[in-house]
């Protein structure tokens, strides 16, 4: 994208994914008290509906602003495939985050999804052409590593022989699939921003997230009407909690899809794995949730990834 070839967008995606690590930080905790109530569904609705407002307002915003200020973009059917294959495959992931959490450790839940950072090199390999450097496979791999130190159970007790249970259970398997859902909407998040040349970075992630959530809410929302009408009324009668989760899911959204515009996918997943030591500050000062010594390795491992990403 011509735009992001300037000094400052060049490097603007670095503070955006950290500011969107943090805010999905805040996302997941307030998610994390609505599933009691509402569900696992019931909550993922939770951020998508709620967020919707968020997301329209920060539309407004960017056409209003006379630095961001442009025309609608024009929308066509490949940028509604990829961004469809996004929606849905972000949809799944949170479904499966949700329930990897209340698997296990709050801040181990949200590292198994991290296997989405070597996901997406895959997929974006194969769909995007956008083939990572040595340097961020290597960031990659370092944080991938710390990740697996997270997966490691608690306690010796909690290891069969072999290990295999700890690799196969739930948590792991939610874990994993809710990877492979976040590395396949980011790629086609990604694919739907290179659809748009031309078009500011702002105005590409706030029409993105706008129009993700929508298709979202739809989708996820029809079902919970004709599936599970008492999860709609939860996160209507918890709507503080969900207009949190809402707040803090947009926020994240807008400064996910805007780093995709600016820089590769792979990039910003790398990157994206410091939200697994953010969690853990939540971990420690809010849950009071106490991590072993081999987790607290793995997210050493976590942050030296980030580093050699960012210095390389």
């Amino acid at each position: 994208m011509p735009a992001a070839a300037t000094p400052f967008l060049a490097y603007a995606w670095i503070p955006i994914v950290v500011w969107a690590a943090l805010a999905q930080t805040a996302r997941n905790a307030a998610q994390r008290s609505l599933v009691a109530q509402a569900g696992t569904l019931g909550a993922t609705l939770a951020r998508f509906l709620y967020g919707l407002p968020f997301a329209a307002a920060w539309v407004l915003v960017l056409h209003a602003l006379p630095a961001t200020a442009a025309a609608v973009p024009s929308f066509h059917a490949a940028y509604g495939a990829w961004l469809l294959l996004g929606a849905v495959s972000q949809l799944a992931a949170t479904a499966f985050l949700l329930a990897a959490m209340k698997q296990r450790n709050f801040v181990v839940g949200v590292a198994y999804s991290k296997t989405d950072a070597l996901q997406v090199a895959v997929f974006a390999t194969l769909f995007l052409h956008e083939l990572p450097g040595w340097v961020t496979l290597l960031a990659m791999g370092l944080a991938t590593a710390g990740v697996v130190l997270l997966s490691l159970p608690r306690r010796a007790a909690d290891a069969p022989v072999g290990g295999v249970r700890s690799w196969t259970g739930l948590a792991a398997l939610y874990g994993l699939a809710s990877g492979a859902g976040f590395a396949l909407s980011a790629v086609g998040y990604r694919g739907a921003s290179l659809q748009l040349p031309g078009v500011s970075p702002w105005l590409v992630g706030g029409w993105g997230v706008l129009l993700a959530q929508a298709i979202q809410t739809v989708l996820l929302g029809g079902w919970l009407a004709m599936r599970a009408r008492g999860a709609l009324r939860a996160i209507a009668v918890a709507w503080r909690v969900s207009a949190l989760a809402g707040a803090a899911g947009a926020m994240a959204s807008i400064g996910w899809f805007t780093a995709f515009a600016l820089t590769s996918a792979a990039n910003v997943r790398t990157l994206g794995m410091v939200e697994v030591v953010f969690s853990y500050l939540v971990s420690r000062r809010l849950l009071r949730e106490k991590l072993e010594v081999a987790e607290q390795a793995g997210l050493a491992l976590v942050v030296l990834g980030v580093a050699t990403l960012l210095f390389s």
